[in-house]
């Protein structure tokens, strides 16, 4: 589906377009075509590209370095991003904890923060999770205690993506204990280089290293690093998730993965027939996404002019992470029919054992691996379902 532009509008598409088309680093998109996994210094280099045009800080002020988009010059913007196959933004720093700064933080903690993260000199990490607080974030048990002018941080976070590459972190901590468990909590951002920090990593089921468990033990960071007031920190996480499980759409991304099946679909090893498109199961799924997508598309659409309730935000977060997953389903039975075998990214020349039209199998198969925690991190799908209820009990309750 098409949206009408103004000429405005067609013309910093056209600008994006050219941008990742001519003046993007082209070697990182032939990294991601080829199935490479990128390393940090070439997050860093992306990053630093967009931020060259002043288009990193999406969702940002424009006081606070911003680009001053609307919503809809943002949706073009990740719509072309996607479309051409670059990687997307380190969410941690950009969209999760950059806004909260702009928004919470004081004058002293944006001249810290906000420039290193726009100038990609540092990176962040997310700690919420805990190993027996995950889906019920608001039982967490890491406490900060005060001290002076320091915050005293003992307990653990896991599930936390990129700690091993962060300079930062911020954390949901304990700072007192009340009645609602939702009240107490604190926001704190501690530097990832203070004495007491171990870091130790998971190794995900495709074989990536972006997990990690991160142990504080009697870990000191200064109360100039909280965010906003003690024991608000559940108001402000509120505020982070919202936008988090928002940003979960890519439907660029789906787009362009589809229409990539297609491409693949329509040709086999050998000119073997018939296709996976001459199946008419395959092809059934195949439009059935098509759809799918496109009801994703509309939805996020009408979340450019209005305001999206709790519900509304869960539900879009269950459409999006669930079609991602059957995206990849697909891929993986073309691998197979392309007897594509599993091999170790990890290993340099991996690539060089396999013939040039089989090498998609072994990335897409690690993509179905990995994709099969969509539905569990940024708020799991059955905790996405309870809010859903609650929020449809609660209109029922009216008079």
């Amino acid at each position: 589906m098409e949206i009408a532009l103004t000429p405005a509008e067609r013309a910093f598409r056209q600008e994006a377009r050219r941008f990742f088309a001519v003046d993007y680093p082209q070697d990182i998109l032939a990294k991601l075509r080829g199935g490479d996994r990128l390393t940090r210094a070439d997050h860093v280099r992306s990053q630093q590209a967009l931020q060259s045009r002043g288009w990193l800080g999406i969702g940002w002020p424009r006081e606070n370095g911003g680009p001053g988009w609307t919503p809809v010059e943002r949706y073009l913007f990740e719509q072309e991003l996607e479309q051409a196959g670059a990687p997307n933004i380190i969410p941690m720093a950009i969209i999760y904890i950059g806004p909260i700064i702009c928004a919470f933080g004081t004058d002293a903690q944006k001249a810290l923060w906000l420039d290193d993260i726009l100038q990609s000199r540092a990176m962040w990490a997310q700690g919420y999770s805990e190993p027996e607080s995950g889906s019920d974030l608001a039982s967490l048990r890491m406490t900060a205690v005060r001290d002076g002018d320091d915050y005293i941080l003992d307990g653990t976070k896991i599930w936390t993506s990129g700690a091993h590459w962060a300079d930062w972190i911020f954390c949901l901590t304990r700072t007192s204990r009340e009645e609602r468990k939702q009240d107490g909590i604190s926001m704190i951002c501690v530097p990832m280089g203070a004495s007491g920090i171990r870091i130790e990593p998971i190794i995900s089921i495709d074989g990536s290293h972006e997990l990690n468990r991160v142990t504080f033990d009697q870990v000191r960071t200064s109360v100039a690093h909280r965010i906003g007031e003690e024991g608000k920190g559940w108001h402000y996480a509120n505020v982070l998730l919202a936008s988090e499980r928002v940003s979960y759409a890519h439907v660029g991304r789906k787009k362009a993965d589809l229409a990539a099946l297609r491409v693949k679909a329509a040709m086999m090893p050998g000119d073997a027939a018939p296709t996976m498109l001459d199946e008419p199961r395959f092809a059934a799924r195949l439009a059935a996404l098509d759809m799918e997508v496109a009801v994703i598309e509309i939805s996020v659409l009408r979340a450019l002019t209005t305001q999206m309730d709790p519900a509304m935000v869960s539900s879009l977060k269950i459409a999006c992470t669930e079609v991602a997953q059957k995206i990849t389903e697909l891929w993986l039975e073309l691998a197979a029919r392309y007897r594509s075998p599993r091999l170790d990214r990890g290993q340099e020349g991996w690539a060089d054992v396999l013939p040039p039209q089989m090498r998609f199998g072994v990335p897409e198969t690690a993509s179905y691996l990995f994709e099969r925690a969509q539905t569990i991190y940024g708020g799991a799908t059955e905790v996405q379902k309870n809010i859903i209820w609650r929020q449809l009990a609660r209109a029922d309750a009216l008079p």
